[in-house]
C-alpha cells in the first residue's frame, strides 16, 4: 500500500524529496491531530443535537419558490443556527451573496445617520473598506452619515485597551471585531480574547452593539463569540459552516431585534424574514452544516501541516507551529512576490477542478493591489475548499486555507512545496 501510494504521488507530480520531507513533518503531528479530532467530535454532537431538537425532517428539503412564505426548511435551519450559536435568532439565506454582503447587511441594518462604527482590532478586511467608506464607494456607510473610528492593535497583536477606552464616545453605536487576520500578519483572535474585549466595551457602555466577523472561525473551537457576549456573529456559507456543500449564502446570528433589522435590510421594510424562498438549496445547507465540524478539522490539520513545513524551511509563519488555532487560515511570509505566486500555482495544480489552470495576479474588485487566487473548487470562491491567495505587496505573504479532507489539504501543501522547489526558491 505504501509503495503504491508513493507511486501515485509521483504520477501526480510530487518528487520523492518533497514527499519524504512531508512524511517527516507529519509523523510528529499525531498528538496535535488527535486534539483537533476531539474538537470536531464535540462540534459534531452540537450540530446533531440542534438538528434533532428542531425536528429536522425530509420536508425541510422541499423546493420553495416565489415569496417563500412559511418555507419550513428555511425557518427551521435558522432556528438550528440560533441553537448552535446560542442566540435568540438567526438569518441564514441564499440571498446573502458572500461574507462581505452579510457584514454589510448587519452594519447597515443597525447603524443610522450620526452613529459611529468603531473597529478596535485595527483595519478591517479589504472588502469592508468600501462598505464603511474608508475607500470612497457608492452606497457606503459614510454616504449615509455613519462615521468610522479605529484603534490599531499593539505591536504584539493584542488589543490596545487604553486607546479603545478613549475612542468610545456617546456616538459609538456598534463595535466590529474581525476574528480572523484577513490579509494581515497579526494573530487571529481566540474566542476568549474576543470575550474579554466585549466585556470591556460593555462595561464602558452596555448599549453598544458588539458584532464579530466570524469568517473562517466557526467550529475551530468548542465555543463561538456569541457564547462570550457578542450581540451578532456573521459569516459565509462558502466558508466553514457550509461544509463545502453550500453553493452560496451567509448567516447572521444574534439578538432578536438586531436580526429582525437585518431581515428588513435584506428584503424590505415591512417584509423582513417572512419572504425569501430557499429555491432548492436547503438540502445542501443542512448537509453542509452537518459535515462542517469534520471538514473544518481537515482544514485545520492542513494549516498546521503547512505551518510546520514552512517554519522548518525558515519562513515566518502565522500562527507558528506550536500556537493555538482560532481560524483555518495559515499565513506564510515569503518576502518576494515569486514565492507567493509559486505557492499558489502549486495549490491550483493540486485541485480536483481546473488543476490545469495557472493562476496569475490581477486587479480584483474590492482590493487595493493585484491579488493572486488559487482555488480549483466545486463552488466558485469557496475558501473552505483547498485555496490560497494573497495581495502582491509587501511583506508578500500567502494565505492558505481549506481542504474538504485532510488528504487533499496534505496534497496541496506538498504540491506548493514542489512548485517552490521547481522554481529554485526552496532547496531541500
Amino acid at each position: 500500500m505504501l509503495e503504491a501510494k508513493e507511486t501515485l504521488y509521483k504520477e501526480i507530480g510530487i518528487r520523492r524529496e518533497v514527499l519524504e520531507f512531508g512524511h517527516t513533518i507529519e509523523h510528529n503531528l499525531k498528538e496535535c491531530f488527535d486534539y483537533i479530532d476531539q474538537i470536531a467530535e464535540y462540534n459534531q454532537l452540537k450540530v446533531i443535537h440542534a438538528m434533532q431538537k428542531n425536528r429536522v425532517s425530509e420536508a425541510c428539503f422541499n423546493y420553495a419558490s416565489g415569496y417563500g412564505y412559511d418555507d419550513l426548511g428555511r425557518d427551521k435551519l435558522e432556528q438550528v443556527y440560533a441553537d448552535i450559536f446560542h442566540t435568540e435568532s438567526a438569518l441564514v439565506r441564499p440571498q446573502i451573496a458572500c461574507g462581505t454582503h452579510a457584514l454589510a447587511i448587519a452594519l447597515s441594518a443597525n447603524l443610522r445617520p450620526g452613529d459611529e462604527l468603531l473597529s478596535p482590532a485595527g483595519k478591517p478586511y479589504d472588502t469592508l473598506e468600501e462598505v464603511i467608506g474608508i475607500r470612497p464607494s457608492n452606497g457606503s456607510l459614510a454616504e449615509y452619515g455613519v462615521t468610522y473610528s479605529q484603534v490599531d492593535l499593539l505591536e504584539d497583536g493584542t488589543f490596545d485597551y487604553e486607546n479603545i477606552k478613549k475612542a468610545i464616545n456617546k456616538k459609538t453605536k456598534l463595535v466590529t471585531i474581525q476574528r480572523s487576520k484577513g490579509y494581515q500578519t497579526r494573530p487571529s483572535f481566540s474566542v476568549q480574547q474576543i470575550g474579554e474585549l466585549i466585556a470591556f466595551v460593555k462595561e464602558m457602555n452596555p448599549n453598544i452593539i458588539c458584532m464579530v466577523d466570524n469568517c473562517y472561525g466557526e467550529f475551530v473551537e468548542t465555543i463561538e463569540p456569541s457564547d462570550v457576549g457578542a450581540d451578532m456573529v456573521v459569516g459565509s456559507l462558502i466558508k466553514n459552516p457550509g461544509g463545502g456543500l453550500a453553493p452560496i449564502g451567509g448567516y447572521i446570528a444574534g439578538r432578536q431585534d438586531l436580526i429582525d433589522n437585518c431581515g428588513y435590510r435584506l428584503t424590505s421594510p415591512g417584509l423582513g424574514k417572512e419572504v425569501g424562498a430557499s429555491l432548492g438549496v436547503m438540502r445542501s445547507f443542512y448537509q453542509g452544516l452537518f459535515l462542517a465540524p469534520t471538514v473544518v478539522a481537515g482544514a485545520l490539520k492542513g494549516a498546521i501541516f503547512a505551518a510546520n513545513i514552512y517554519e522548518k524551511l525558515g519562513y515566518f509563519v502565522i500562527p507558528n507551529s506550536t500556537e493555538s488555532r482560532h481560524d483555518i487560515i495559515q499565513a506564510v511570509e515569503f518576502g518576494i512576490p515569486e514565492g507567493v505566486i509559486a505557492f499558489c500555482k502549486g495549490i491550483q495544480a493540486a485541485a480536483p477542478v481546473d488543476s490545469y489552470v495557472t493562476p496569475e495576479p490581477w486587479p480584483m474588485p474590492g482590493y487595493d493591489s493585484d491579488v493572486i487566487m488559487a482555488a480549483g473548487a466545486f463552488v466558485q470562491g469557496s475558501s473552505i475548499e483547498l485555496s490560497a491567495d494573497g495581495p502582491i505587496k509587501p511583506p508578500y505573504a500567502v494565505y492558505f486555507q481549506g481542504g474538504l479532507t485532510w488528504p487533499h489539504a496534505k496534497l496541496g501543501i506538498l504540491m506548493s512545496l514542489e512548485y517552490l522547489v521547481r522554481d529554485g526558491i526552496v532547496n531541500l
